[in-house]
């Protein structure tokens, strides 16, 4: 007899299909994904990015799921009152499930799964929080008392690196209550196994007016506070200044910081901005630079996947230690640099080591050691926790 496993998830999401597809082709597994947020079959409205996002991927192939109807006035995945399934709980109990895999409790129909089914069926959580932008205060002590009761709930949980496991024991969970299910991308889509992607991203790089001596750092992501391109924009022109002539910049993205951004970059040729591109353009938007660099100063920069994604083109990553995947992809693996979050200065000191180094050679790195953290492993920490 198969071991059923539910997954409660809010929309299909590219960075969680291929570890559903995974699940589903295992012999001993049957798995059914109940998705509550019923309005983003076809797209979803991203806020940041302010504009309908429809992904040019396939993300509902091959596995079992279910689109549950999202009662919500204002549905949405970022607050509490966006996703309000009345017969989500009736539907799983319909399927029978040896186990539950709950992704976000911080929506009030996710939340009442693992309420319900506490104690009846194994519940499991898959969160990629972590302490990072934690401060001393009354508000902290009150949200890891709220944060204790919520994870009370919970009978296991995959953490995705060692920030996430870091802030699951400080929420009251155990060791023997966690289990490694690391942060993952499909690699095998960015890897470049014919050189196609590095033929297509050398082309355009010279449309970009880019020379075989030019240092390109890109930027790719939301235009917002959060990841703070602004202060990578300020470091280049400040290299420029320093007769750093090879240095350029590419933006790639949109969001609330546009204007800004333009105003800042006015003048500067060395810097030129590209809109959002979708999934199937990114394995070749990678391949364009030498260098990518993901700024973030938080709060809420919890892993950054497009690290991952990088590392999978062979390129080598800058990132500040606000980002929540620095200690498990960059910090001690010569694949980059960590900087200072916020820090000009130690941007700047770091992007001049980078590219003062063998960056083949520290991308070759950066593909070996991201080619460990794959869907495969998540799959099998699944799969061992049902059996």
């Amino acid at each position: 007899m198969k071991n059923r496993l539910a997954v409660v998830i809010t929309h299909p999401i590219q960075y969680y299909a291929p570890m559903f597809r995974l699940l589903a082709e295992e012999p001993d597994i049957e798995v059914k994904v109940f998705y509550t947020w019923s309005q983003a079959k076809e797209k979803v409205k991203d806020k940041t990015f302010g504009k309908d996002i429809q992904w040019d991927i396939p993300l509902l192939n091959d596995y079992n799921y279910e689109f549950v109807e999202n009662f919500s006035k204002s549905p949405g995945s970022n607050k509490w009152n966006g996703i309000e399934n009345p017969e989500l709980i009736k539907k799983i109990k319909e399927f029978h499930p040896g186990a539950i895999l709950v992704f976000g409790w911080n929506m009030k129909s996710h939340f009442k799964v693992m309420k319900y089914f506490k104690g009846k069926v194994p519940v499991w959580f898959r969160g990629d929080s972590t302490l990072l932008d934690e401060t001393k205060g009354l508000k902290t002590l009150a949200r890891r008392l709220v944060l204790k009761y919520v994870y009370n709930n919970i009978d296991k949980a995959f953490y995705v690196g060692r920030e996430s496991k870091r802030y699951f024991l400080a929420h009251g969970l155990k060791e023997k209550e966690l289990v490694f299910a690391p942060h993952a991308i499909d690699n095998d889509r960015f890897f470049d196994a014919t050189g196609e992607y590095e033929l297509l991203a050398k082309d355009w790089r010279g449309e970009l007016g880019y020379t075989n001596e030019d240092i390109v750092i890109l930027f790719a992501g939301k235009f917002e506070q959060k990841k703070n391109p602004l202060l990578l924009v300020n470091a280049i022109k400040s290299l420029h200044d320093e007769n750093e002539s090879n240095l350029k910049l590419l933006l790639l993205g949109n969001g609330p910081l546009e204007a800004e951004i333009d105003t800042a970059i006015r003048d500067c040729s060395f810097i030129k901005k590209l809109p959002f591109q979708n999934q199937s353009k990114m394995p070749v938007v990678y391949r364009i630079a030498d260098i990518f660099c993901l700024p973030s100063k938080g709060p809420g920069e919890t892993w950054g996947l497009a690290v991952n994604e990088a590392m999978a083109c062979s390129r080598p990553v800058l990132v500040s230690d606000k980002v929540g995947c620095a200690p498990d992809l960059v910090q001690n693996n010569n694949v980059g640099e960590i900087f200072e979050s916020g820090n000009l200065e130690d941007l700047k000191i770091k992007l001049r080591k980078m590219y003062q180094t063998n960056l083949k050679s520290t991308g070759k790195n950066a593909k070996e050691v991201i080619a460990e953290w794959n869907f495969n492993k998540i799959s099998e920490a699944i799969k061992s926790e049902l059996q």
